[in-house]
């Protein structure tokens, strides 16, 4: 058990180093979709969304520790940024996924990235 706890925590010391690129990135687009398109938009904003996905992931292997002692992340609301987010990808309206990223993406990414750095902060603490 202490070793699912151990990998639990490298997991969350790389999504917190990788949420601050991503959260960087997610800016960058934004931009680009409000008016400032570039040749490679789309591609960009296919790993941002891989991106997204990867931290998804990590959240869903590390829920348990993340939301140990409170809720820091609750799934369902999660999901429903999530949700939301894929519905403004589908319909491939610019304007809308940038509106997505602010409103959902956004601050999704900084629940995580709070919540990973409290942790890690209380593991310190805790060793």
């Amino acid at each position: 058990m202490e070793d699912l706890r151990e990998q639990q925590v490298e997991a969350l010391q790389v999504l917190k180093e990788y949420n601050q690129k991503l959260t960087k990135s997610v800016l960058l687009v934004v931009e680009e979709l409000r008016g400032k398109r570039q040749k490679d938009t789309d591609e960009f904003l296919k790993k941002i969304i891989e991106g997204i996905n990867w931290e998804i992931q990590i959240y869903n292997g590390t829920k348990e520790l993340i939301n140990a002692d409170m809720v820091r992340v609750d799934k369902e609301e999660m999901n429903r940024h999530v949700m939301a987010f894929g519905e403004a990808v589908e319909a491939k309206d610019d304007a809308k996924i940038a509106d997505s990223f602010e409103a959902d993406i956004l601050p999704l990414l900084t629940k995580l990235g709070d919540a990973a750095e409290e942790v890690l902060g209380k593991e310190q603490t805790t060793e």
